[in-house]
């Protein structure tokens, strides 16, 4: 017998769509199904996930696809299906619930709500019988004792508007170097400085608070930042968390030794990583922190770019219904693949007999120093490299024959600018002629594409740009395009920027706090209006908008942006301060207001080949400038010197002699550091 669709048919979501053909009837979000339960006065049953949620495959399985649970579920509610990654607004409000219930959340979140959309409970996965009885518990709660259930809910609601709601302060004071110390101590007590990351398991990346630490150690001389930094990136880069035959990073590992990965590959990871190991390559001149950047964005160009220079968003965790099935390989398939080689790849990524994980398959990881691999197998180092090299060549393309992990194909224009942003600050590292044109290439697409009367579009698919985009997109993208601006001194990058900042400052701002909110005025009303204030795997859009501020103040001299910026940190200041692990984005930004950063301005022909120079080192403090002309920008005005490329150090509107070899401007650099 056919299965019959469900409203959800004629979605474009991904994740939607793997529920088209549930027994379950459910609708999209929106005002039809809000409406049926209004007027058959309904339970709404809104259930979040992602394509690339393992956990959602499970309960899909278990019972949306069930046809008891369907009947339940048809009878007695209105089910609706959001896609997180699309509606990211709605999730926030569902999410909140489950935590204030609860105490801790996640994927699939399943949410149970009067028919006016407040809930009465949420919760995350449940196994098929379980799930049953709390339909049917909060059924019979809801309409035995309506007023205590909407009493109940009422009370919710109020906990849900109230949460990461924040108001101005007044007392508005500088950042002292008791406080940055601090800051640096609170987080680094949280490292495991064995294995990398936070300590236990499971791991995540988190690349904002090692960019935090990067720049802490290059501002305050700190080696034990620095050390942090390596042992991290280190283990992450050899551990199973990383791709070794396709590039890339799954989401996180669920050991403490980021061995075994979830192993859900999303852009917005690997967007971030791309940028922070070129920053870390910059710093330490790692090799492997080049080959990791070089690799990553090889998968990128080669399975995660659409034809219009989109990024897609992710590649699943399961394949064949299995879990890592893609990625795994068990010894006899590595030895009848390479025969003769086997052994050698075998010692190098820890590939045992019975297995480094379950059911004898082996998830490939780097244990064992090469030198050590090298001499206990009679090879030298060059040729132990080529023997690895060709190895995994022969190995990609066996796994390229496999069953692949589910695509998923939208592109959403907050990740879409983590992944340029990635590119435009590998360029910069790298000097790779290619990396700026594919960052170029994104820049025009989301510019173009996802742009309606010239405010932003949050998601494509099948060449449509639909849903306003939240306050995410424009916060990412606007320092997306800075750092493209930076990559090239093409002024049109910055003013897309400012742009872009004027429609948030209109749409986002909310004069009582001095903060933003995470829906614009456009956006439909729910029952709250949430502001993002805490980072997480992807930085806050509050505190990724302060530093668009910050920044833009110094482009464009504009007082009224660095006051605000100061402003938004000042709110938040305490909490960024004790609890730097959730605000690590709002903590880099507390070391640009404790040590003021240095406008460089490079006015001449030769200005992109210095800024090229200055770029082989690490200088998180600078804002960069220039152009062949003296441009639109009020600090390159009246600076330029006929027949020769002059340098110009500033910090806090006072400027240094100006220098014409990059070896000059270090020094004026070093001393200004050091004095």
């Amino acid at each position: 017998m056919q299965k019959q669709p469900n409203h959800l048919i004629n979605e474009s979501s991904p994740y939607l769509l793997q529920h088209a053909y549930n027994p379950v009837d459910w609708y999209p979000w929106g005002e039809e199904a809000l409406n049926k339960a209004r007027q058959e006065n309904k339970l709404l049953i809104i259930s979040i996930g992602y394509a690339a949620c393992h956990w959602c495959h499970v309960m899909e399985h278990e019972s949306f696809e069930d046809k008891d649970v369907a009947a339940l579920m048809n009878d007695k509610f209105v089910s609706i299906k959001v896609d997180r990654e699309e509606r990211p607004d709605i999730d926030q409000v569902y999410m909140q619930a489950c935590q204030l219930i609860s105490g801790r959340g996640g994927w699939p979140l399943n949410a149970i709500a009067l028919p006016d959309g407040s809930p009465v409970y949420a919760g995350t996965y449940f196994p098929k019988q379980q799930w049953m009885n709390l339909l049917r518990q909060l059924y019979d709660f809801c309409f035995s004792d309506p007023p205590k259930a909407k009493e109940y809910a009422l009370q919710l609601k109020q906990g849900i508007q109230m949460s990461e709601m924040i108001t101005a302060r007044t007392d508005v004071q500088a950042v002292t170097n008791k406080e940055i110390e601090g800051t640096f101590r609170n987080l680094i007590n949280t490292v495991d400085f064995k294995k990398g990351g936070r300590g236990g398991a499971p791991k995540f990346p988190m690349p904002v608070n090692y960019n935090f630490l990067l720049k802490y150690h290059f501002l305050l001389k700190e080696k034990e930042a620095l050390k942090a930094v390596e042992i991290t990136l280190d283990n992450i880069a050899n551990g199973g968390i990383y791709d070794h035959l396709g590039g890339g990073f799954a989401r996180y590992s669920v050991d403490d030794e980021w061995h075994v990965p979830h192993f859900e590959k999303m852009l917005y990871d690997n967007g971030q990583l791309v940028s922070l190991f070129s920053f870390a390559y910059q710093a330490t001149k790692k090799e492997l922190y080049r080959k990791v950047v070089y690799e990553t964005l090889e998968w990128v160009k080669r399975e995660m770019t659409a034809p219009e220079n989109g990024f897609y968003s992710a590649l699943d965790a399961d394949s064949e219904g299995v879990e890592g099935k893609f990625y795994c390989w068990t010894a006899d398939e590595i030895k009848s693949i390479l025969k003769n080689d086997a052994p050698v790849f075998m010692d190098y990524y820890d590939v045992t007999e019975h297995g480094n994980w379950e059911e004898n398959n082996n998830v490939l990881r780097r244990k064992k120093e090469a030198a050590d691999i090298a001499k206990e197998h009679q090879l030298s180092e060059a040729v132990l490299s080529r023997k690895i090299e060709d190895s995994k060549k022969i190995l990609f393309a066996a796994r390229e024959k496999r069953v692949r992990p589910g695509l998923d194909d939208k592109q959403l224009t907050s990740w879409n600018a983590l992944m340029l942003k990635g590119y435009a600050d590998a360029y910069r590292v790298f000097r790779e002629t290619e990396f700026l044109d594919n960052a170029v290439a994104n820049a025009c697409f989301l510019l173009e594409k996802m742009s309606a009367g010239g405010n932003l579009k949050r998601n494509y698919k099948n060449g449509k740009a639909t849903i306003d985009a939240f306050l995410d997109d424009y916060a990412l993208l606007i320092e997306a395009l800075l750092s493209l601006y930076t990559a090239t001194f093409n002024e049109e990058w910055l003013n897309e920027a400012a742009r872009l900042t004027e429609i948030v400052n209109r749409n986002f701002y909310d004069e009582n706090s001095g903060m933003y909110f995470f829906t614009s005025t456009r956006h439909e009303t729910l029952i709250a209006r949430k502001m993002e204030l805490s980072d997480n795997v992807i930085p806050a859009s509050n505190s990724v908008m302060a530093q668009n501020l910050f920044s833009l103040g110094h482009y464009l001299e504009k007082p009224d942006y660095l006051s605000r910026a100061n402003q938004m940190f000042n709110n938040v200041k305490q909490d960024a301060l004790q609890h730097p692990s959730f605000y690590a984005n709002w903590a880099s930004l507390a070391l640009s207001l404790y040590e003021a950063p240095f406008e460089v301005v490079i006015v001449g022909d030769d200005c992109l080949k210095i800024r090229e120079e200055l770029d082989k080192h690490y200088l998180p403090n600078l804002f960069l400038m220039g152009g062949k002309t003296e441009g639109d920008l009020p600090l390159l005005q009246n600076r330029l010197v006929q027949g020769q490329t002059t340098i110009y150090l500033c910090k806090e509107k006072t400027c240094q002699l100006p220098v014409t070899k990059t070896e000059d401007a270090l020094k004026q650099l070093m001393y200004n550091e050091s004095s």
